[in-house]
Order: structure tokens, then sequence, then C-alpha cells
């Protein structure tokens, strides 16, 4: 194992509005974490707790509002394991794995899955679920969903999607891949902003922003200014979209998919304009 015995976090039951939906699970480990349960103060004590906690199993339980001062105002059971390089030879590939809980009686049991492609859709409004219909059903990717409030997603969450409630989302940034695809579909250009240059520090395999040129214009000169070099900057797409399949949302994603099942396929940052890089009549130039 790259970061000897780590510790993994699983949020095993929630209740009432919480960041993020039961089963999402992240590793610490000393000096390092991968994932994310959220952020803020619930995934900073759950942190300290799972370091603490590291050779042994844990489940605790913390109620947001008043323990930790999150607006959420939920609460959330979590669940801390430890594993080396010996228990982990215990976890199946794939299909169900089942263990006993550190409490009397109870068991857990997740589905394990091949990991896909890590993709980040930023935003719920029109394209961004047009952009999840899409996503959805197919096996290359690994979808985390992040917008600033629970009301923004649909009632109906698709199957495989994991939500996430950011009230400030570019502080989501630091805990995701670096090999993630990105595509920055908020309903704020002050929002958009910021991923793209919290983005452009931290790295990532493809990066996708809904706008007009006129926007990414102003974005450009704003990021120069800010340190970035242009040719990072180059890298973030703005407009996306094929103008060969028109400008509804469902049309903007079909372009976008196909842009990003391309960059799989071929294991390399596909750049070439026509597949992402047009205008929208639903940007917000």
């Amino acid at each position: 194992m790259a970061h000897g015995t780590v510790a993994r976090i699983v949020l095993l039951d929630v209740r009432g509005s919480v960041p993020r939906p039961a089963g999402t699970a992240m590793l610490v480990w000393d000096g390092g974490q991968s994932g994310t349960i959220g952020g803020g103060a619930l995934e900073y004590e759950a942190s300290r707790a799972a370091l603490k906690a590291i050779g042994s199993d844990v489940v605790r339980t913390y109620p947001l509002g008043p323990a930790l001062g999150q607006c959420c105002g939920g609460s959330v059971t979590v669940l801390i394991e430890t594993y080396d390089a010996a228990r982990l030879a215990g976890v199946p590939d794939t299909g169900r794995f089942t263990r006993s809980l550190p409490i009397s009686g109870r068991q857990y049991s997740e589905e394990i899955r091949p990991a896909g492609q890590p993709l980040v859709i930023w935003g719920a409004g029109h394209v961004g679920r047009a952009m999840v219909s899409v996503m959805a059903p197919l096996p290359d990717f690994q979808i985390t969903w992040v917008d600033t409030g629970p009301e923004r997603f649909p009632e109906q969450m698709p199957q495989g999607i994991d939500p996430t409630v950011a009230q400030t989302p570019e502080k989501l940034v630091p805990h995701l891949p670096k090999t993630a695809d990105h595509l920055i579909l908020t309903y704020s250009h002050d929002i958009d902003f910021a991923l793209c240059h919290r983005l452009l520090s931290h790295g990532f395999r493809n990066c996708g922003l809904i706008g007009s040129e006129t926007k990414w214009a102003r974005f450009r000169k704003r990021l120069l200014t800010l340190g970035h070099r242009s040719d990072a900057i180059s890298r973030i797409t703005c407009p996306i979209g094929d103008p060969r399949l028109g400008k509804h949302p469902q049309a903007i994603a079909v372009g976008v998919a196909a842009a990003l099942l391309n960059a799989s396929n071929e294991q390399e940052i596909i750049r070439d304009g026509t597949q992402w890089a047009q205008h929208s009549s639903h940007s917000r130039g």
C-alpha cells in the first residue's frame, strides 16, 4: 500500500440535511487524504478521529448543527475502519463486501465496483441535469454532482450519482483527484471563476466551462492577473458543446459526453475545439 496503514471513513447513516449521502467514503493517512465526505467541520473532526483510531474500527455519530456548527442541521453516523495490506487482501475486487460493525449484532455491506474515471459536474441547473442524465448510465465514469443547496438537486437522483452540497464549492477542490474531469455549469459567474482558479492550481484531466466567448475572455484576463500561465489557462475549454448537435441542453450534453468518452478511450486529453469548444444559447455570457 502506497501510504501504509490507512483509515477509511464511511457515512454509515445520514438523517436530515447533510452534505453527502450514506455510502460516501474517504481515506485518511498520516500526512494526507483521498476523497471527501463533504468538507467543513464534519470532515475535519471525522479525519481527526480516524487518525486517532488507526488500528481499530469505530462508529461515531455527529449532530451537524449543535456539535459542529454546520448549517445543514442533520446528523451523520460514520464508520471508521483501518486497512493495512493484510486486511486489504480480504476485500473482493468486485461484488458484495460484508463485515461486522464494532456494534453488537450489526453488519455493514456494500457493493464493490471497478472505479471509473472521476467526473465532477458543478451545478444542477438545466445543463447540469442534462449532463447527468446522459452520463449516469455510462460505466466509464464515477460522477460527483455538486451544488450549493439540496433543493437544487432533482427529487429522484439517478443511480450511481454522488450528490454533494457545498455552500462554497471551490473548497472541495483540494479533496478531489488531480486526474478528474470537470464540467463547470453553475448559476454564478463568481463560483465559476473561483472553480477555474482553484482547479488551475490543483490539476485536472479535462475541464469545460459553460459560457460565451466574451465571458471566457474576461475570465482569461483575470486568471492571468492571478499569475496562471497562458498555456495552463488554455486547458480550460469555454464555451462547450458541439454546434452540429444543436443548442438544447441535452444536445450540449451529448456533445460533451462524446468528447469525454474519447478522452477516456484514448487515455489522453482531447483538445480539438470541434469536440468541446462551441457556443451555446444556454451559456450565461
